[in-house]
């Protein structure tokens, strides 16, 4: 049955799934419309197939399982449909203006000539061109669902596909839709495999072989390895391909082998036989990225040494207009840093980086040479930038990042960076802080933009947890043995009385660790269950700690090892949102994939988003005084409006930038009250709560535990079972990384 009227009243929407219920006035009279239709407004004209139901409560519903959006075709109804609040920014009054101006032409003028909105009293041309562009995506949107939807895919998924491609999704969908599984965050390649196979794509073809392949050591990377070994690379593709109930195939093996072969052959891999027998299998992007940052390093390492540079006694004159006393090693970093190309300075918490970098800063400046600082992380730059006072900028900044765009050979790039080889950084001196945390990609893009004759430094502690992305940069180019390393050793920081440093260094030599509470800023509270630390957590942020330690509660950070269970990200951030930020009648709220955001949430940023576009204001919220494009991986801000008219919520990150997240782009953010110790890398809070009680061996192991009790300023609190801290300490098995950039660097030396 064909049923089809207008949209009179929206009664329910979900706008995570699409289903609504919605009255409908048709020529038989009004019903009640019920099914899925995402972006439902009052005012679009339905033609819907499905049968009328009898609901216990609401009696006779028209349950629809397809639809179509017609435009209207007459002017009460094209005023009804642009009065109806589906474009941005258009009324009921304001479209009775637009019909009256350009009567059954309105929406073709809309689609086709927008600017002469203009000509209608009340529309500016900005405003002419907003409106356009929300009718168009509108439009497009339903276009985009209707067709998907036409292929299994559900509403929700459909709308990130259109929102990640927009209209090349066709072309997408229809050439490889395994590539959806490679760049929308949530989709797996189980998922693009059931779109395939409704696509026709057989299950046996070399086409879905290789598309696993691909997705593998996609995957891989994610997981931090530049490559697998050909070994691993087969099972784990085999068993994405296979159900596990399925009975072994050899043949299918044996073909996964081939089409490692034919994705070398094709340029998509590349295959390298490695000391110990390995056979290596690298998506070709990371062997380039290897090889050539290897390669780039190697050229700008040159000597600066001068006998006409009296260094001694400039770092004297240096220590007495600072007032400081620079340890050997200090002096040997800051001359290292003058005399050769690239120069490693490594060491733990209170060894005297950050005392270093700042003479390191005065003796550069004694030489007059152009110097740019730099840090992973908007929280890294702000926190060197607050302790040298010279100008800090994220990595990103720095190569001053682009939007998206598309490439020779018509492919979409994530983002470009305006400084490159073409066009390479005029400094003479860059220094980057907290290197643990650079990934090999972001490290080729910088690499891309330094040319031979500026010297790079690179700081930070080879013991941290290694980047969020691939690679293990730092180690390995101190693993290479190639390069002018420094490893800070002597602690300064609040050396005597402070116990994080203390224990962060003896966690690191693997020595245990004595609390008995003695202490003023590293704390131990013995609790048993999950359920009792959670309570005492409550007690300690709402109670305790501020006064104690004098911070805000917001600004105490929990650090766990893990997402799930009851002491997981997941869990902690509900139970800690009800204590910081509890729901209120006063307070705006959307929920989204059964997660609550709440005006005033603190939040974090879980992909990196190089499209983003953020904002920040002058202090009285006036102007626009710099924009960009580009939101982190690990960011943290706090939302600072919820708008329900625009179906957005606004995001204010620490460095001031404000980011405008629509409702369907939600899943990039989740709750920071509590957050993973391998997402904290690179970032320092006032005060640490770390609840521990149980986990995988192969987690909690000492690099992990040192890493969370290093990102405290002022206070580490432990919270659980003392048993499993002295275990971390004696765990010293860390998840390997397939990486080879050492190997490399060492070929080239």
């Amino acid at each position: 049955m064909i049923k089809e009227g207008y949209v009179e009243k929206v009664i329910y929407k979900n706008d995570d799934n699409g289903y609504a219920v919605f009255t409908v006035e048709g020529e038989d009279g009004e019903d009640i419309f019920v099914g899925t239709l995402h972006g439902v407004s009052e005012g679009i004209y339905i033609s819907a197939e499905g049968e009328y139901v009898n609901h216990p409560q609401y009696d006779l519903q028209f349950k629809f399982n397809s639809y179509e959006i017609k435009m209207p075709d007459d002017m009460i109804s094209i005023e009804r449909y642009l009065g109806s609040g589906i474009i941005k920014g258009v009324g009921e009054a304001l479209a009775k203006r637009i019909v009256k101006k350009f009567k059954m032409d309105s929406l073709r003028i809309i689609e086709e000539e927008p600017e002469r909105l203009a000509e209608v009293k009340g529309i500016s041309e900005r405003k002419a061109r907003d409106i356009a562009v929300s009718y168009n995506e509108k439009k497009e949107m339903q276009d985009a669902i209707i067709f998907l939807t036409g292929y299994g895919i559900s509403i929700n998924l459909a709308v990130k596909i259109f929102n990640e491609y927009g209209q090349e999704m066709y072309k997408i969908i229809r050439s490889n839709p395994y590539k959806i599984a490679e760049d929308i965050n949530g989709v797996g390649f189980k998922t693009a495999d059931e779109i395939a196979e409704r696509m026709g794509i057989s299950s046996d073809s070399d086409f879905r072989i290789r598309s696993a392949l691909l997705y593998t050591l996609l995957n891989a990377s994610q997981l931090g390895h530049m490559y697998l070994p050909k070994q691993m690379l087969v099972a784990k593709t085999y068993s994405l391909l296979v159900a596990d109930n399925v009975p072994y195939n050899e043949e299918l093996e044996d073909e996964i082998g081939s089409q490692i072969i034919e994705l070398q052959m094709t340029g998509k891999a590349i295959v390298k036989e490695l000391a110990g027998d390995v056979t290596a299998v690298y998506a070709a992007a990371n062997y380039y990225i290897e090889l050539n940052s290897a390669r780039i390093l190697s050229d700008i390492d040159l000597d600066f040494t001068s006998e006409d540079r009296p260094l001694d006694k400039m770092l004297a004159q240096i220590e007495e207009a600072e007032k400081i006393t620079l340890e050997e090693k200090q002096k040997l970093a800051i001359k290292n840093a003058v005399n050769n190309g690239v120069a490693v300075i490594t060491g733990g918490p209170g060894t005297g980086k950050t005392t270093t970098i700042n003479a390191m800063i005065k003796m550069f400046e004694k030489l007059n040479l152009e110097l740019l600082l730099a840090a992973p992380t908007g929280r890294a730059a702000k926190r060197i930038t607050e302790a040298t006072g010279y100008t800090a900028q994220t990595i990103h900044r720095l190569l001053e990042l682009s939007g998206g765009g598309i490439d020779e050979e018509g492919n979409r790039s994530a983002y470009t960076f305006v400084r490159n080889s073409n066009n390479p950084l005029e400094a003479d001196v860059i220094i980057i802080d907290e290197m643990s945390m650079v990934d090999s990609s972001l490290f080729y893009s910088l690499l891309q933009a330094i040319m031979p004759g500026t010297r790079l430094v690179l700081v930070g502690d080879s013991n941290q947890l290694p980047s969020v992305g691939p690679g293990n940069v730092l180690k390995d180019i101190i693993r290479s043995g190639v390069f002018s390393v420094t490893v800070l050793d002597k602690i300064f920081r609040q050396g005597e009385n402070s116990d994080i440093i203390t224990n962060a260094h003896l966690i690191n030599a693997g020595k245990q660790l004595e609390i008995n509470n003695k202490s003023r800023d590293f704390f131990y509270i013995p609790r048993q269950g999950s359920q009792d630390i959670i309570a005492e957590l409550r007690h300690l942020i709402l109670d305790s700690l501020p006064g104690f330690f004098q911070v805000d509660p917001m600004n105490i950070q929990v650090l766990t090892p893990m997402r799930k269970y009851e002491l997981g990200v997941e869990n902690l951030n509900k139970r800690l949102q009800e204590i910081l930020n509890p729901s209120s009648r006063s307070i705006p709220e959307k929920e989204k994939n059964d997660v609550v955001f709440r005006k005033g949430d603190k939040v974090m940023q879980i992909k990196n988003n190089y499209k983003l576009e953020w904002k920040i204001m002058d202090a009285k919220d006036r102007f626009v005084k710099e924009e960009g494009v580009g939101v982190f991986n690990g960011d943290v801000g706090f939302i600072k409006e919820i708008d329900e008219f625009d179906q957005k919520i606004v995001v204010e990150y620490d460095d001031g930038r404000l980011v405008d997240y629509l409702y369907s782009q939600l899943d990039e953010l989740e709750h920071a009250y509590a957050i993973t110790i391998h997402k904290s890398q690179g970032s320092e809070y006032p005060v640490v709560v770390i609840p521990l009680l149980t986990g995988p061996a192969k987690l909690l192991n000492r690099n992990l535990l040192y890493t969370a009790v290093t990102r405290a300023r002022k206070g580490v609190v432990i919270v659980g079972n003392i048993g499993l801290v002295k275990t971390m300490i004696d765990n010293i098995d860390e998840q390997k990384r397939y990486t080879t950039f050492a190997e490399r660097l060492a070929e080239l030396a």
